[in-house]
């Protein structure tokens, strides 16, 4: 019987102090952009080498390789939608309440993760050599996302270019935790765009690191790192706690990647989880102002209403019937 590896705060958290954070207003972005004062931190320390060694043979089983797979045009091997069924370690790591409160703390707003979907989304990347031979710790290899790894010893053009180029994210917040060894590996880093077009370089994390980035509203890129054996990254996203605080998510970078049922799943009952606690807010302040005596706010409601039309309205777009979905293609 398999043992199950249960996620202890005090023993697989290392986080010891808060790290250095750079604020949305010091890279020109006005107040009401994203859902926290805060950009992005630097790498801090998140896990302790157990628990990435946990993770790791979580994201090693067959039937995840299996059944969780995906590549695309920009990233040729990803794991997607594991975490629930098949590691329970990692699901339960990244939803604990001390994991979450850490995170939260360092990004300013209290956070959940967007969705069980998204939990411990895994990008796998190696040098060429060991991509030809088609391993990667046991999972089938790739080249790194849209190309080669650039992480070997003999440098291509290829590998000066990013791993990603400049883009922005799907959901709100992402954690980036680096899963690989480190040691003898350059470069690695994320750029960060300013308003006025600047450019920042995040330190690429070490293993059992992560950054915290507002990735729906920052542009940046993923640089390629140089030496090493593999880059094996997880991304966590998140979305804020409270139903009031409004949600930009759009699947537009995860939609032709994912189970499209588990992901529209767990994007429509987010979504009207919110719609559901917006509602009752509205309904129990037009029910107090009544039995106060006071008249109907019209206009107040009318408000409300087109904002839960736009809500909806959002909701549906990016539900894209599956027929129409290209599978692969970003």
């Amino acid at each position: 019987m398999e043992h199950v590896h249960k996620f202890e705060p005090k023993r697989h958290l290392a986080a010891k102090q808060a790290p250095k954070v750079r604020l949305m207003k010091d890279l020109g972005f006005g107040e009401d952009a994203g859902v926290s004062a805060v950009a992005y931190s630097e790498a801090f320390q998140l896990f302790t080498p157990e628990a990435i060694r946990i993770m790791r043979e979580e994201i090693d089983k067959p039937e995840v390789r299996e059944t969780c797979k995906f590549s695309s045009n920009i990233a040729a091997a990803q794991l997607r939608g594991y975490a629930k069924k098949y590691a329970p370690f990692t699901y339960e790591a990244w939803n604990h309440a001390e994991t979450l409160k850490m995170i939260s703390d360092i990004a300013g707003i209290e956070l959940v993760p967007v969705m069980d979907y998204e939990i411990g989304h895994i990008n796998l990347s190696t040098n060429a050599k060991t991509a030809d031979e088609g391993q990667v710790n046991g999972a089938e290899g790739s080249r790194s996302n849209g190309g080669n790894a650039g992480m070997g010893s003999s440098r291509t053009d290829d590998e000066d270019k990013p791993i990603v180029g400049w883009h922005t994210d799907s959901y709100p917040i992402v954690c980036v935790l680096m899963m690989s060894d480190c040691t003898g590996m350059v470069g690695g880093e994320t750029a960060v765009q300013s308003v006025d077009g600047g450019i920042t370089k995040v330190r690429g994390p070490t293993q059992g690191c992560a950054v915290i980035l507002q990735g729906r509203y920052i542009t940046h890129q993923a640089l390629r790192a140089h030496g090493g054996k593999e880059r094996i990254t997880s991304v966590t996203s998140f979305r804020p706690k409270s139903a009031f605080i409004r949600d930009d998510t759009e699947l537009r970078t995860v939609r032709p990647v994912s189970d499209l049922s588990e992901l529209y799943y767990g994007f429509a009952e987010y979504r009207l989880e919110i719609l559901e606690k917006r509602i009752q807010a509205e309904r129990q302040k037009m029910q107090a102002r009544h039995q106060a005596g006071d008249a109907m706010d019209t206009l107040g409601h009318k408000e409300f209403l087109g904002e839960m039309i736009r809500f909806v309205e959002q909701s549906d777009r990016e539900l894209v019937e599956e027929s129409k979905v290209q599978k692969g293609v970003i």
